[in-house]
């Protein structure tokens, strides 16, 4: 093909931008130019005398999203030493992973039991009939929950309360004395899930003989400080495990992290994220996952890959539309980067056009 009547317009040589978007945004000059294009409806240019690789992509209208990506990592939560207060050896404990419920048997000493009862009071003191207190109510609301009624839910320890616990006290295998025994009951937050042992079979009591966690799966992450400024109790997250299954979750407690093992200081800030929709993490007891944090996000948007964006000798970017062999430059204006594109703005512009990026 005869390009001779391009003149000075096929020596012209185009300054271009590449663009990548790795940790942060980054931006470079490819190559300099030293004249300016038309735009809008300047006249199609045709090729360059010198051979150029480029592709060939589309605009296209979508919704752009800035992610905040971090590590996680699937577990319980905080761990809690269970303390239990029975004099003797400790003759039984739950496997480590098993789940305790209310009404059932957190360890034996010298074979006699002590139970999981639900409530924030500490039992701190045995409870006969007559006793009054914020004990006494919690006590009658876990017998009544566990099926021995016939007394009414209040601070009163009652004639009534004690015939209750004698029936509880024999489906136990223990004396029927109506007294409930402070080594007996150790109250907790809801159904617990054993952790560790703290203390191994025939080890002595009191003590604390294991530790527990929640039931409910969490993620957990330690951020710096200064890339948790957005991090915020209620905030939606995505949670994503490898393979690529993905579930949404929610900010349940930003803090400080805890120290590292050996007492080292801790740095940085540790969230916790709840997942509502526990099956979305069957099979990961323990493990890494990705949680993704919507920083800015622009619905329905013209975007092209970064790497098409044209810096222009006169300011600004622009792109260069295919019209069959020949191309011309638009220009336009940028938005949002992220995740490899960039949005676009400009009168000349429409889902669809196809453009040149440099391969």
């Amino acid at each position: 093909m005869d390009r001779s009547a391009d003149g000075a317009g096929a020596r012209r040589r185009r300054k271009r931008l590449r663009a990548a978007i790795g940790a942060g945004l980054g931006v470079a000059v490819l190559a300099a130019g030293a004249a300016a294009f038309g735009f809008g409806g300047a006249e199609p240019e045709r090729p360059e005398a010198e051979s150029r690789a480029f592709a060939l992509v589309q605009v296209t209208e979508e919704t752009l999203t800035d992610y905040v990506s971090f590590d996680g990592q699937v577990g319980y939560g905080p761990t809690t030493p269970l303390a239990v207060k029975a004099a003797g050896t400790v003759t039984w404990l739950p496997a480590a992973g098993s789940v305790v419920k209310r009404g059932q048997v957190l360890t034996r000493v010298d074979e006699t039991p002590a139970v999981l009862f639900y409530g924030a009071t500490p039992m701190y003191r045995p409870l006969t009939e007559q006793a009054k207190g914020a004990d006494v109510k919690q006590i009658e609301a876990n017998l009544q929950k566990l099926g021995y009624g016939g007394f009414t839910v209040d601070d009163t320890f009652s004639a009534s309360t004690t015939a209750a616990v004698k029936r509880w006290q024999r489906d136990l295998g223990l004396t029927p004395t109506g007294t409930v025994e402070a080594e007996r009951i150790i109250f907790g937050p809801g159904p617990i899930r054993v952790e560790r042992h703290l203390a191994r079979i025939g080890a002595a009591s009191p003590a604390d003989v294991l530790a527990y966690t929640g039931t409910t799966k969490l993620v957990t992450a330690t951020l710096d400080a200064g890339d948790a400024g957005w991090a915020a109790p209620g905030t939606a997250v995505a949670v994503t495990r490898p393979g690529g299954a993905t579930t949404a979750g929610r900010v349940e407690v930003v803090g400080q992290a805890e120290p590292s093992e050996g007492g080292a200081a801790a740095q940085g800030v540790s969230v916790t994220v709840s997942v509502a929709d526990q099956k979305a993490l069957t099979g990961a007891e323990r493990g890494p996952v990705e949680v993704r944090y919507a920083r800015q996000e622009r619905k329905d948007v013209l975007t092209v890959p970064v790497g098409a964006l044209l810096a222009l000798a006169e300011g600004g970017y622009g792109l260069e539309v295919a019209e069959g062999e020949a191309a011309r430059i638009v220009a336009v204006k940028t938005g949002l980067f992220a995740d490899g594109k960039v949005e676009v703005t400009g009168p000349d512009l429409r889902p669809g056009m196809t453009v040149r990026m440099p391969k």
